[in-house]
């Protein structure tokens, strides 16, 4: 037999309802929070109403500003102002090799060094 009984003397009727029937407790809070997201959605949908306006007022300025700074683009055009760019201001220079690099494909000379 046990130190303690189980069972308090004096129990509350709710308390053994509950003991009996834990849905009693669960029912109640989950309908809460299903109403609960209900009740806020039109709270939620207002401030991403509020942040397409924004979105949408930055957007229309941009493309505002684009317009007036727009160009006609030529592909031809480009192709030959670039190629022409590219032939006028270059010299083929050789880099020089470090000292003791190899050319390509030539084994090295000398063994490497083993120091330990």
């Amino acid at each position: 037999m046990p130190t303690f009984q189980r069972n308090p003397l004096n129990t509350n009727p709710i308390h053994r309802v509950l003991r009996k029937h834990p849905s009693l407790f669960g029912i109640p809070f989950i309908l809460l929070m299903v109403g609960a997201s209900y009740g806020l959605q039109t709270f939620t949908q207002t401030r991403y109403d509020l942040h397409d306006q924004k979105v949408k007022a930055v957007n229309q300025e941009e493309e505002l500003g684009l317009k007036k700074s727009k160009r006609k683009i030529d592909i031809r055009e480009e192709y030959f102002r670039l190629s022409s760019q590219a032939d006028e201001d270059w010299e083929n220079v050789r880099v020089p090799r470090p000292a003791g690099l190899p050319e390509w494909g030539v084994p090295p000379t000398e063994p490497p060094s083993s120091s330990s």
